[in-house]
């Protein structure tokens, strides 16, 4: 029979049966399958490499008999001319797939911002590192990378971050160093989460060695440090010296909370989880550290009036940062001071030559073995990850000489305010703590 309206409208499937087919006279292969709900469905059957195949072409109501008899015949000339109907089909649908898939991937990739990134590895991956990781990591990709922030983090180019990194290790190559240690880290975890297929950090290269600092202060430039931190308001002044009096690193008294003190102020236990090493570490606080504490007041947050757990901070929720632009204002002021005692003179700038909080560490220690402390106990005081004991005698030295520490720290703040008093840059009216001596 030839398809017309008035044959379909009566072709049912016979009782018993899930479907019938019946076939058009006028083109060969071009079908109607009715179903035992009643449903219609045109097809195109033909044969391809020995099987015999049959394409659907739409639904009876969808598809008027003209437009499907229209596509069977189009199929059948594909068929003549040595195509496949149904396999092109199945290879549209799977390239749509794969399309989709595709576009769906991209905009997960163009979602995945550097600075998300740096957000997800910060949450996920760095719970088990040290506070200090977890704050200087994020911190210093984001601070060194500002314009890459918005960019897809898988389109992030070997070449481009290369000349970054050279830009930053023209003038501080150990800078550059670590940052790229930081990024490496967080490539290699985003690679094994997938998130990104490749670590372009992982073929930059930071020229030249690490050159390890050996800048020590002179006395007379610590005694400047120590007067002029006690001119300046809190919490710089105030940090400054306990810097300069603890010898601990600048994360550790910076991130200082009130609960690590000892109530009576003569030590200050700083817990595992902010230490470089990741053990615990007990500092023992000499008179003048014990002034600097007794002095501060316990802050707020202004927004809701909780009392901080920071000794110090700006917002009473976080502990301060921007330590170079406070370190310039304590040059500043060192400068001021060099002037006012050499009128008319050309006035040395502290910078020069160059000098950095953590130098404060080294001259400790430096002048600790000027005053008989052993380099063993000079480790313990600086928490040093791996000190002077090595081998076999670091296994069994468990000895943490809190007693000799205790002196080389009282004895370093001895030091300290006697260079304050005696340096000739002395300035009149320069408050100085009396250390008592027994």
């Amino acid at each position: 029979m030839r398809f017309s309206k008035r044959e379909i409208d009566t072709l049912t499937c016979p009782p018993g049966k899930r479907d019938a087919v019946f076939s058009d006279t006028e083109t060969k292969g071009f079908l109607v399958r009715v179903t035992d709900t009643g449903t219609k469905l045109f097809l195109f059957q033909y044969r391809y490499a020995g099987r015999v195949r049959r394409l659907k072409l739409g639904e009876y109501g969808a598809l008027t008999i003209a437009q499907a008899r229209k596509m069977a015949e189009e199929a059948r000339g594909r068929v003549l001319a040595g195509g496949d109907p149904v396999g092109e089909r199945r290879a549209e649908v799977v390239s749509y797939q794969a399309s989709l898939q595709e576009q769906a991937a991209q905009a997960a990739i163009d979602a995945l911002t550097l600075d998300v990134l740096i957000d997800r590895w910060a949450a996920m991956a760095l719970r088990e590192h040290s506070e200090t990781y977890r704050r200087e990591g994020p911190q210093r990709i984001r601070y060194n990378f500002q314009l890459f922030l918005n960019r897809p983090a898988q389109s992030l180019t070997v070449s481009e971050l290369q000349a970054r990194l050279d830009e930053i290790a023209e003038q501080h190559p150990t800078t550059a160093r670590r940052l790229q240690a930081y990024a490496r880290a967080m490539y290699a975890w985003a690679v094994k989460r997938q998130l990104v297929e490749d670590n372009p950090f992982a073929r930059v290269i930071v020229e030249g060695r690490e050159v390890s600092r050996d800048r020590v202060l002179t006395d007379d430039e610590i005694g400047e440090i120590w007067r002029v931190a006690g001119q300046m308001a809190y919490p710089f002044g105030p940090f400054f010296r306990l810097l300069l009096l603890t010898l601990q690193r600048r994360s550790e008294v910076a991130e200082m909370r009130w609960e690590e003190i000892s109530p009576d102020l003569t030590t200050w236990t700083i817990p595992a989880e902010r230490t470089k090493n990741s053990r615990v570490h007990i500092v023992h606080l000499s008179e003048p550290a014990r002034h600097v504490l007794a002095a501060l007041h316990r802050q707020t947050d202004p927004k809701t009036g909780a009392i901080s757990p920071y000794v110090f901070t700006n917002t009473g929720r976080t502990p301060i940062s921007d330590f170079s632009g406070a370190k310039e204002r304590l040059e500043r002021l060192i400068e001021v001071e060099r002037a006012e005692k050499s009128p008319g003179k050309e006035v040395c700038a502290m910078p020069a030559p160059g000098w950095r909080l953590h130098d404060l560490r080294r001259t400790g220690v430096t002048v600790m073995a000027r005053l008989g402390v052993g380099p063993h106990v000079a480790d313990r005081v600086l928490n040093h990850v791996q000190g002077t004991i090595k081998g076999v005698a670091a296994v069994y030295q468990r000895h943490e000489f809190l007693k000799e520490r205790q002196i080389a720290l009282d004895n370093w703040a001895i030091h300290v305010l006697q260079v304050a008093e005696s340096s000739e840059l002395n300035t009149a009216g320069s408050r100085v703590i009396a250390l008592r001596r027994s």
